[in-house]
């Protein structure tokens, strides 16, 4: 367990900024904090709906599989987000598979206790509908990109979207400390493993980005942002 208070870390979970100190300490009876290792599976499809999620550290994937075992990743999620939200408002069990993806802080806490905060909390309920409607952007901005970018642009396009969300600037570059593996991003982008491997290698040869199995360095935003458009 972190030396952070689970206080502190809920006070820092996107939908519950503007929140005073005593209704944060609410949400705090009504949580559970778990610290999971990599590769540990959150919730499965068609399993019973009766939490939602809070991510304090690392990173969670969202991802279904197809009749015939492919997997599709949906979403990433870092520190701040929400997840298996969607329980609210549909019926039935879950989609989608959440595990995660390296060490991590996850908080739960029942629907219907998430249920009656969000209905006699205004501003909860508006930083909920942001929420969404940041999730449904994410999720246009993916299906834009298979649409009307070639293979190349994807990847890179990727790259970008995953510096704003997860990096930070250091010194004119921009370091994620947790990055995917090639296959994953293969199955982001709708490319192939190799195809990834290569694109990722060109642009380290052009001294645009630097990565390892664990990190990745853009040393040049602007101009990779230029590549993905």
């Amino acid at each position: 367990m972190s030396e952070k208070s689970k206080f502190w870390y809920l006070k820092n979970i996107n939908i519950f900024d503007g929140m005073d100190d005593s209704q944060m300490k609410m949400v705090e009876k009504m949580t559970t904090m778990s610290q999971m290792g990599k590769h540990h599976p959150i919730y499965f499809p068609e399993q019973s709906s009766n939490n939602i999620y809070f991510l304090k550290e690392g990173h969670v994937k969202l991802s279904r599989l197809h009749e015939d075992g492919r997997e599709m990743i949906l979403d990433i999620l870092g520190p701040g987000e929400l997840f298996g939200e969607l329980s609210v408002v549909e019926q039935g069990g879950r989609k989608e598979i959440a595990e995660t993806l390296d060490d991590a802080l996850v908080c739960s806490m029942s629907k219907e206790d998430f249920e009656n905060m969000v209905m006699n909390n205004p501003l909860l309920n508006l930083q909920l509908t942001k929420w969404m409607g940041l999730r449904l952007r994410r999720f246009e901005e993916k299906m834009s990109d298979l649409a009307f970018k070639d293979v190349t642009k994807r990847i890179i396009s990727f790259l970008v979207r995953y510096a704003d969300d997860f990096g930070k600037i250091r010194g004119g570059t921009v370091h994620i400390s947790s990055f995917l593996s090639h296959q994953e991003i293969a199955y982001l982008t709708a490319a192939s493993r190799q195809t990834v491997t290569t694109v990722l290698n060109e642009l380290k040869s052009k001294e645009l980005i630097d990565f390892t199995r664990k990190s990745l360095t853009i040393h040049n935003f602007k101009e990779l942002q230029a590549l993905a458009r």
